[in-house]
């Protein structure tokens, strides 16, 4: 699919939790062959400071999928008046650990705790978030290193992409936002697949300008519905990282979540999008569980499995060509 396929009958709904389910059935394959070949079970360690209702839950669920293909979990649960020396304490004894091939530290830490510090104690080879300065540095070179693992909401958006058919090579990208944990990475993944991209923020003039001329809209800016459907060219692939609460007396809750575009509006012009909930969230747990796998691959010498389609910015143009030749 080209992103100037725009369909009669309506935008294509870029199905996360279809997707997801397609990956964990990949990794569970996976996994099962690394322990018939090697005797190697991929290990995941997430540490949890405190009793905050969001983390624990969104730990739950990362424990629940890596479970259902055959991930061995390590819980690491500290008290909310942990200090920074006690976490760093435990993410060192998690990198000495030889089940453990990935580790996670969920966040947000307590304002006591020193996060950057606790983070850059976890060794590169357990980096199951992809943020270390080695992973994340090695994903924006050209040439040298792949990264061994890639930040997960980023790599999801990504594999939707290519999943769903739409070519990335020469379209023009646009990316709202500029954090650490999405903007900046999904970035350089566009550019490793040979798209020429723009990144907006807080500071950019003209927004609704530079989105019109998008092929591909990757929205991860944390404003509710801030995309409007006459910003998009028509035909343009969306991809909605945003999930925010709105104010709705229709439902039980009083709210209900809506992300960084105006679905409605926007599916009205747009070929293909994600929707809220349903569409980048899933994707990120699954991409978590193929960073620690990858990991644990690593451990044993062998290659990290790419993203759907190989990633080819650590390759000349002579060099990619003759390595995606039919044989």
């Amino acid at each position: 699919m080209t992103t100037s396929d725009a369909l009669p009958t309506g935008p294509m709904r870029i199905d996360g939790k279809a997707t997801a389910a397609s990956i964990q059935s990949e990794l569970a394959e996976e996994i099962k062959t690394l322990s018939q070949d090697h005797d190697l079970l991929p290990g995941l360690a997430v540490i949890l400071v405190g009793a905050r209702v969001d983390s624990a839950t969104y730990v739950r669920m990362k424990k629940k999928t890596a479970a259902a293909i055959g991930i061995h979990s390590v819980d690491v649960d500290l008290p909310a008046s942990a200090v920074t020396a006690e976490v760093m304490a435990a993410v060192a004894r998690l990198n000495a650990d030889p089940a453990v091939h990935g580790i996670l530290v969920q966040l947000p830490l307590p304002a006591h705790v020193d996060e950057a510090a606790v983070l850059a104690a976890i060794a590169v080879e357990k980096d199951a978030d992809g943020f270390s300065a080695l992973n994340i540095g090695n994903l924006c070179l050209r040439g040298g290193d792949p990264p061994l693992a890639v930040p997960c909401t980023p790599a999801g958006c990504i594999e939707l992409l290519q999943r769903h058919g739409v070519e990335i090579g020469g379209a023009e990208c646009v990316v709202l936002g500029r954090s650490n944990i999405v903007g900046m990475p999904v970035a350089a993944l566009l550019q490793s697949c040979n798209g020429t991209v723009t990144v907006c923020h807080s500071r950019t003039k003209n927004i609704a300008e530079k989105v019109r001329r998008a092929d591909i809209l990757i929205a991860a800016i944390g404003k509710p519905e801030f995309v409007r459907g006459d910003w998009l060219k028509p035909g343009a692939v969306v991809i909605d990282v945003g999930i925010n609460s709105k104010p709705d007396a229709t439902k039980k809750r009083g709210y209900r979540l809506v992300g960084d575009v105006h679905y409605e509006e926007c599916a009205a012009v747009a070929s293909a999008i994600t929707p809220v909930p349903g569409g980048v969230g899933p994707m990120t747990i699954v991409m978590l569980m193929k960073n620690t796998v990858n990991l644990a691959r690593h451990s044993v010498g062998l290659p990290r499995m790419p993203l759907r389609n190989t990633m080819h910015r650590n390759l000349s143009h002579r060099d990619f060509m003759r390595l995606s030749a039919p044989k």
